[in-house]
């Protein structure tokens, strides 16, 4: 929340009232109205002036706070003064979260630092959690994204269910006390991520490209061989997980509702140019065009990468979530 200070310093107009014998009081009474109805011109012009700043219509509050940190394990030099915003990209797996932040870190002043809680020793208690952020929010983590010295903008991306949720009031204190803007990354179409879990899964086993598991693949050949693989979704289950996938989602926006927030949905990032423009204003910092070397596993028509797809489109005809079936991008 914007704290606004009204100070009367050297600058400010000076009033010499001679003051008569006879009315001290009155003249008393005069001054101090004039400072109080001053003082109310100046701060009412500051208010405007912070009102007037734009606003982005999935934040809570209107301004991002800046940092100056002071690592432990190098210099900032003649960096030391530039201003860092910390920001971190809430999602689940197989959500765009990684496509997304290569996107991020394409940007000369960004440095999002990857899934760092994805080990369990970093998020075993909120002691962990909060001794790996201070790491993180004062540039004492290093990852191949580090870009340290001159960085505007530092961040990761966390997992729902890697601890986010289950110590959520701790960490939205944490996020509200250090500044922390953070970027949902959904997808509005929950059946195109359990297909790319499911096969995820498999290939973590098969290792389908030369005897390698990769989650991420960065040519068509590649994407091809992986997408060859046609998952069987559970018919029993499906509607309970969907409706789970929604739920999740829902829980998390609802205990970040107090943080600086925006939420993005991957079909928006790839259907919508001005979306990444949002977020790179959303985190004030210079709008470049943003790229990314990753490509898409699954593509085209979602009947081609189910192995039963008759079923589930019997499933899920009639129901709430009978437009997944034809959503696309």
């Amino acid at each position: 929340m914007a704290e606004f200070i009204c100070l009367f310093g050297k600058d400010s107009a000076s009033i010499v009232i001679k003051q008569p014998k006879k009315s001290p009081l009155f003249l008393r009474m005069m001054v101090l109205v004039f400072a109080m109805v001053c003082g109310l011109s100046i701060c009412l012009k500051q208010f405007s002036f912070q009102s007037s700043q734009p606003v982005d219509s999935h934040s809570l509050h209107v301004m991002t706070r800046i940092h100056y940190p002071k690592p432990h394990t190098f210099s900032r030099a003649e960096c030391g003064n530039n201003p860092v915003r910390f920001f971190a990209i809430l999602s689940m797996q197989r959500s765009g979260s990684g496509w997304f932040e290569t996107l991020l870190n394409s940007h000369d002043n960004v440095s999002s630092n990857g899934e760092i809680f994805s080990v369990l020793d970093r998020r075993k208690n909120v002691s962990s959690i909060v001794k790996t952020l201070d790491r993180v929010y004062n540039l004492d983590w290093f990852t191949s994204a580090s870009k340290n010295e001159c960085s505007a903008a530092i961040g990761f991306k966390w997992m729902l269910n890697q601890g986010l949720l289950a110590n959520h009031e701790e960490i939205v204190d944490y996020f509200n006390r250090r500044g922390v803007s953070a970027i949902f990354l959904f997808r509005r179409n929950p059946l195109r991520r359990m297909v790319s879990v499911l096969a995820n899964s498999y290939d973590r086993y098969a290792k389908l490209l030369n005897g390698t598991h990769k989650s991420h693949v960065h040519s068509p050949q590649e994407a091809d061989a992986l997408s060859r693989y046609k998952p069987l979704i559970n018919l029993t289950s499906l509607i309970h997980d969907l409706q789970e996938t929604e739920s999740l989602a829902a829980k998390a926006l609802e205990y970040f509702n107090t943080t600086r927030h925006m939420v993005v949905f991957y079909e928006d990032l790839i259907t919508d140019p001005t979306r990444l423009k949002q977020v790179q204003e959303f985190l004030k910092i210079p709008v470049k065009d943003l790229s990314s070397r990753q490509v898409k596993i699954h593509r085209g028509d979602l009947s081609d990468h189910i192995k039963n797809w008759e079923d589930i489109n019997k499933t899920l005809n009639g129901t709430e979530y009978e437009k997944f079936l034809r959503a696309d991008y």
